[in-house]
């Protein structure tokens, strides 16, 4: 009796291939996520990049000292802007952690501005900028989640073989606290 007309042969070889293809779906899917995920972030960075400008416009009249962080904000935005996450994953995250650390700086220079403080419009853009905030770090774990997903499916066996015969990679990078988050925070230096 020949291997080929055995029953056992067959149906190893139909489970295998239902494996493989199993497999192969869910790295897809995973790497259709991870996109997704990506496309996410940027919408909602979009959103900032528009509301920027309002603030920076409605900001100047109050705060004349504090033209130069202006400008390097506009120029941080234009230059995020024409970045594409999926092209330069790594100076995408690069100039958005740049960008949210001086939109940082500029909040908290804000609050040196008691008549802007109270300003309606000033008020309602900063607490519109707070919620874009707040969905961008939703974005971001979002994302963190599937490259997380994409990366373990990519390394770990049976995956990483199937992974490696059809090309898929785990190249994305994390988004993670820019440099400045990560500083040690001394409760003296507030009380000198």
């Amino acid at each position: 009796m020949e291997i080929f007309d055995s029953y056992i042969f067959w149906i190893i070889l139909g489970a295998i291939v239902i494996l493989f293809y199993g497999i192969y779906v869910s790295l897809i899917k995973k790497k259709n996520m991870l996109k997704e995920s990506a496309s996410g972030i940027d919408v909602q960075l979009k959103k900032r990049y528009d509301l920027i400008p309002n603030l920076m416009t409605m900001a100047a009249k109050y705060m004349e000292h504090e033209k130069s962080m202006m400008e390097e904000i506009a120029r941080l935005r234009s230059e995020a802007m024409s970045v594409k996450f999926n092209a330069d994953p790594a100076k995408k995250i690069e100039l958005e952690n740049l960008l949210s650390s001086r939109m940082n700086d500029f909040k908290l220079s804000a609050e040196n501005y008691p008549d802007m403080k109270s300003n309606e419009a000033m008020v309602t853009a900063m607490q519109s900028l707070n919620e874009v905030e707040e969905h961008i770090a939703a974005a971001r774990r979002f994302y963190n989640s599937n490259v997380t997903a994409l990366k373990n499916a990519v390394e770990i066996f049976p995956s990483s073989l199937v992974a490696k015969i059809i090309g898929i990679k785990d190249e994305m990078p994390f988004f993670e606290a820019e440099e400045s988050a990560k500083k040690e925070i001394k409760a003296g230096d507030f009380f000198k």
